[in-house]
């Protein structure tokens, strides 16, 4: 259930038009959808401020359809991750308004007013090879009411390229750094920064990286000071995490 239909079942309370066991009933009604092969958490969106999320990944298009279609009659946005084209075009046929993010593989169907976005999330690419991922956290931190900034293809080999951008490493809140080989940059980046940074190793690079093991205990045993962790090519995690710190943030 969202924020606004809860406080639109309290003012009917106080109103006089529902009495309390009514209004406890729906709320109650409200919180679980079972669907057989799914149960939906309708209730996030009151405790986290934005709706379940749906892992699109290891369900069939008919799934996903169900779903959605069931996420969106509760009235909430809906939002699907590591979603293929097959499922992306049902999706998409069934909801012409809706929107499938290719680089992200997210599909995002939207309802109610949106808030403007809040300025502050920066996005850091160390390779082209790692930007599918960084496109993942960087779409979550929009759909999640961000204003993102990305900067693409700026690693350790190259590190000039990383400087020439010092002014939007300055503006931000929270960067996320997404880098795979030997998964330096997010150290570099938290060590030229004030504010909290997200690192995510991917799984790109050569055979001793270990799909990406070698870029996580690399960021897990970084000297510098507020860099956080998030799994491998976990875009999804980073921009939620970085979205919640923008909310805070000063």
């Amino acid at each position: 259930m969202e924020r606004r239909r809860l406080v639109a079942i309290l003012r009917k309370v106080r109103a006089g038009r529902l009495s309390v066991a009514d209004a406890l009933r729906e709320i109650r009604s409200a919180q679980i959808a079972r669907l057989g092969f799914a149960t939906l958490d309708l209730e996030r969106a009151v405790r986290r401020g934005f709706p379940e999320v749906v892992l699109g990944e290891g369900k069939t298009p008919q799934q996903l359809l169900e779903i959605v279609r069931r996420l969106h009659r509760a009235g909430q946005s809906v939002m699907v991750t590591r979603v293929g084209p097959e499922p992306a075009r049902a999706l998409l046929e069934r909801w012409p308004k809706g929107r499938y993010e290719a680089a992200a593989r997210i599909f995002v169907l939207r309802q109610g007013r949106q808030p403007r976005p809040r300025p502050g999330v920066v996005v850091i690419s160390a390779g082209t090879a790692d930007v599918p991922v960084a496109e993942e956290a960087a779409v979550t931190a929009e759909v999640l009411g961000c204003g993102v900034e990305r900067i693409y293809d700026v690693g350790v080999a190259g590190l000039h390229r990383l400087v020439g951008r010092k002014e939007a490493l300055l503006r931000a809140r929270v960067i996320v750094v997404v880098a795979g080989m030997e998964g330096a940059l997010p150290s570099v980046v938290a060590g030229l920064t004030a504010c909290p940074v997200i690192g995510v190793p991917t799984s790109t690079g050569y055979g001793a990286g270990a799909r990406g093991e070698a870029a996580l205990l690399a960021m897990l045993n970084s000297c510098a000071g507020g860099l956080t962790v998030v799994n491998i090519d976990n875009g999804y995690g980073a921009g939620y995490a970085a979205a919640l710190v923008n909310r805070l943030g000063r």
